[in-house]
């Protein structure tokens, strides 16, 4: 049977979250969903995850995971919020208490936060098969961008998180904490071995000026096309380029807050002695 598959474009952080189902009526994954978040004013929202929350109802749909490709660091996760709404079980790559042993240190975070991935409810090994309904999906271990990321294929679909962009984007960033170009590369070289017809979904665009957002391509689109990643670019011409170009570029807007969230599963910091939760920000380190 086909996925279905159903688009959500958060404008405010690019990302591209999507609902994929079996049939109306039948069973659902959430992939990457969005937080809002008011970085003026500290404060959270969740119109974007409300109108997934609204799709899922007017389909009649069981959600049965919510899935993370990994750890994001430029928007907050919807997927305690959504579980909490929808229900389903929030999954992420085995390897991430590799990301959360870093950010424990980097945000000095509570004695009491653990770090073996037990906020989440599921984590997925390499190649693990699980079912959406009656739809087979397999985790992709594809590291680079972090060190915990996944990809979900789901029939002909894959969806890809921070590897691949469109390809007149590129690819994405490999200098936060654990990060690594050559295991990027590598990793979107599994990617791009599937089928050509392989329909690819991306996790974020970033258009350039002129063109309106889009997330999805093929295999054979990027193997042609990509900027940085098309057949015939080796693996050193990457890596020079890629650290280069992330030599030049500013941290995300929301990477402080987001990763305090979003390794706790999309839960806020517990709250202190009078009630509030608060992020840190640690100065003069990234």
């Amino acid at each position: 049977m086909s996925a279905q598959i159903e688009p959500f474009f958060d404008p405010s952080t690019h990302t591209i979250s999507y609902v994929v189902y079996d049939r109306p009526g039948g069973h659902a994954a959430i992939i990457d969903p969005v937080l809002d978040y008011d970085a003026k004013a500290g404060r959270t929202g969740t119109a974007s995850a409300g109108r997934i929350r609204d799709f899922v109802a007017a389909q009649g749909l069981s959600v049965d995971w919510i899935l993370e490709t990994h750890a994001h660091a430029d928007h907050l996760s919807a997927a305690a919020w959504l579980r909490d709404t929808l229900g389903g079980r929030i999954a992420i790559g085995a390897e991430i208490p590799a990301v959360q042993r870093i950010f424990k240190g980097i945000f000095h975070l509570e004695e009491g936060f653990r770090v073996d991935g037990s906020q989440f409810d599921t984590l997925l090994h390499d190649d693990e098969r699980f079912m959406i309904g009656t739809l087979e999906a397999r985790a992709l271990f594809v590291p680079g961008h972090t060190p915990a990321d996944l990809a979900y294929q789901i029939g002909d679909a894959v969806f890809v998180g921070d590897t691949l962009f469109m390809p007149d984007v590129g690819s994405a960033r490999c200098d936060f904490p654990g990060g690594d170009a050559a295991t990027l590369y590598r990793s979107v070289q599994r990617l791009l071995s599937l089928p050509d017809d392989t329909r690819l979904f991306m996790c974020h665009d970033y258009p350039p000026e002129g063109r309106a957002p889009r997330w999805e391509t093929t295999v054979a689109e990027q193997r042609a096309h990509n900027i940085h990643l098309r057949d015939g670019i080796g693996e050193g011409d990457f890596v020079a380029m890629r650290e280069a170009r992330d030599a030049t570029l500013e941290m995300p807007l929301l990477i402080l807050p987001a990763v305090q969230v979003n390794i706790r599963a999309g839960r806020l910091p517990p709250p202190e002695s009078n009630g509030t939760s608060y992020l840190k920000i640690p100065l003069n380190l990234l």
